[in-house]
């Protein structure tokens, strides 16, 4: 658990978040500052999560495929009733900016871009960059669609 979760965080963290906060400092033990951080956070998860659920979680989100018997995902969305709220971080190498580019190309939504240095956990960091994207999604009669899934020309 400890080592999934330093491998994790090295991932949704943005390499320029890790270099303004640590560069190549070390503590009064001679450790990174990096290394002491990921620790840090590594013990805290392999003390409070479930193994077992980690990786059915992990198996959960690799396996999921919303296209699979529906003609694929373009299929799949064009079918979707409920309208759609696209948004992705500038930063987050997980979940890469263009993915989100191209969901919102399928949906006829438009792609809300939150500027953070926090990688994937961006979405986490910039609560008001946030609140302001859910507050035009729920405003929004249709949020963003037509209810016949065309793109809303008013946005």
């Amino acid at each position: 658990m400890a080592l999934a979760r330093r491998m994790a965080q090295i991932s949704y963290r943005s390499e320029q978040e890790l270099q303004d906060r640590f560069a190549a400092r070390t503590g009064p033990d001679g450790r990174f500052e990096v290394a002491s951080y990921l620790n840090h956070h590594a013990d805290k998860l392999a003390h409070r999560f479930d193994a077992g659920t980690y990786v059915t979680l992990t198996r959960a989100m690799m396996t999921q495929d919303i296209g699979r018997g529906r003609g694929g995902h373009a299929a799949a969305l064009r079918t979707c009733p409920v309208p759609f709220t696209v948004a992705g971080v500038d930063s987050d190498r997980l979940y890469p900016l263009r993915l989100q580019s191209d969901l919102a190309a399928l949906t006829g939504a438009p792609l809300h871009v939150i500027r953070s240095r926090s990688g994937h956990d961006g979405f986490l960091t910039e609560a008001d960059q946030v609140a302001a994207i859910v507050r035009s999604a729920l405003a929004a009669p249709s949020g963003g669609r037509s209810p016949r899934g065309a793109p809303n020309s008013t946005r």
